[in-house]
């Protein structure tokens, strides 16, 4: 047993039963760099959306914690992830973030790899005598799976089945993507930032109801009226978060807006009467109008994956772990594939709006996970508390439901860490 594996062995120190977590969890470099080895080196990691490969030869850069991958679909169909990192001198093959292309080459020696990763060719092989095996050089390979366009990866060969591990979370994703309007849900755009936090600090965001009147103040402030309603959900207390198992969880905060292609009938919101005469005038029917509308303002609930990943209202946010205090987050903006200009229009504004770089959302979360990050500092011998709601949880599905403003869904991170962690 290794330093780090001795001084991490009680775990209920790190997390206890109660619900509290140790200062160290965000702070201590030998914890993080145990976690990327027991977590993401173990489990499903998210690495891509299916329509950011849409073709043969298509590929994208993505990470499995701290390791760089490339997801790239090949000349049959089929869709690899494989370590970026050519198997003679570790260099990468890759260094454009998406693209198309027929092969891969390391632009150090010329070792050139094929679109599922198998090693083709290289300079002068005969320096390496007759039994070289080429079979036996190419990129390192992920075992892939995919469910609702979403595909994950992992290095652990003996893993469960994607579906399994998903579990219940199935369900949230195919109604997740009910924001397609009919259409095929699509990849926008993204923005990357960087945040002096700990990956666990915005691992605990997406389910935490808790803050949002706090933090998202402004932006509450700069919706009219109608929409502003809609947003009180602490306040109406309809919602409730729910552990879904392994990990993850939803927060429903609009229960009305949880199913979108229920409640059709309902009166089109002001803030999109005029794109809906905009397509009125296009030639769509009043059902398609009606379908498509509903489907622009996004999903009514929080779905996060542990340990990466989260569908937030109307877009995906990705942690990419750098370092044991600096974590890099992807907002990603979603549309229609095929679908309306004009919807797709909308979706990027109401994107902008809210998670944007220059929206009321993302840095006013960015600040107060930066200040967690800083606080820490303020005395190692105090606790993070995240038991609130634990009074009235009732049994769910695969784990206990919470209030909407319960911390339900930190335990279930929680609760999967160190289960992980443990092994």
């Amino acid at each position: 047993m290794s330093q780090a594996q001795m001084k991490f062995s009680d775990l209920d120190a790190l997390y206890s039963p109660d619900a509290k977590v140790a200062t160290s969890m965000y702070e201590d470099p030998d914890l993080f760099k145990e976690e990327m080895q027991r977590i993401f080196h173990n489990t499903w990691v998210w690495v891509a959306h299916q329509s950011e490969v849409p073709e043969k030869g298509s590929f994208k850069l993505s990470t499995v914690g701290q390791d760089p991958v490339i997801v790239v679909r090949d000349r049959k169909d089929q869709i690899h992830v494989m370590v970026n990192r050519c198997r003679h001198r570790a260099a990468t093959v890759c260094e454009v973030k998406k693209g198309k292309t027929s092969s891969f080459q390391c632009p150090y020696h010329g070792w050139g790899y094929g679109l599922d990763g198998s090693l083709r060719a290289l300079p002068y092989p005969e320096q390496y005598g007759d039994d070289f095996d080429k079979e036996s050089h190419g990129l390192r390979k992920l075992r892939t799976e995919s469910y609702g366009g979403m595909i994950f990866a992992t290095f652990n060969e003996d893993i469960e089945p994607l579906a399994d591990f998903l579990g219940p979370v199935k369900k949230w994703i195919d109604l997740f993507m009910k924001q397609g309007g009919g259409f095929p849900v699509k990849v926008l755009g993204e923005h990357q930032f960087s945040v002096p936090m700990n990956w666990k600090v915005q691992l605990e965001n997406t389910t935490d109801a808790y803050h949002f009147p706090v933090v998202h103040k402004s932006f509450l402030q700069s919706l009219d009226g109608q929409t502003n309603e809609i947003f009180q959900f602490l306040e109406t207390g309809k919602g409730c978060v729910e552990d879904l198992g392994n990990g993850h969880s939803v927060m429903v905060m609009i229960p009305e807006l949880v199913d979108l292609d229920e409640n059709l009938d309902d009166p089109i919101p002001d803030r999109f009467e005029e794109l809906a005469q905009e397509l009125r005038d296009e030639g769509y029917p009043d059902d398609q109008v009606r379908k498509i509308v509903r489907a622009v303002g996004g999903a009514g609930f929080n779905l996060n994956l542990f340990p990466n990943v989260s569908f937030s209202l109307s877009f995906f946010r990705v942690l990419t772990p750098i370092s044991v205090n600096k974590t890099d987050v992807r907002h990603i903006a979603l549309g229609m594939e095929g679908g309306p200009a004009a919807a797709n229009r909308m979706r990027l504004r109401l994107h902008e709006h809210f998670q944007g770089p220059m929206g009321f959302g993302s840095p006013d979360d960015a600040e107060v996970w930066e200040r967690v990050q800083r606080g820490t500092q303020g005395g190692e011998e105090l606790k993070i508390l995240v038991n609130r709601g634990i009074i009235d949880e009732t049994p769910g599905e695969a784990g206990p439901i919470g209030h909407i403003s319960a911390e339900t869904g930190m335990r279930a991170a929680y609760a999967m860490w160190k289960r992980m962690m443990s092994v």
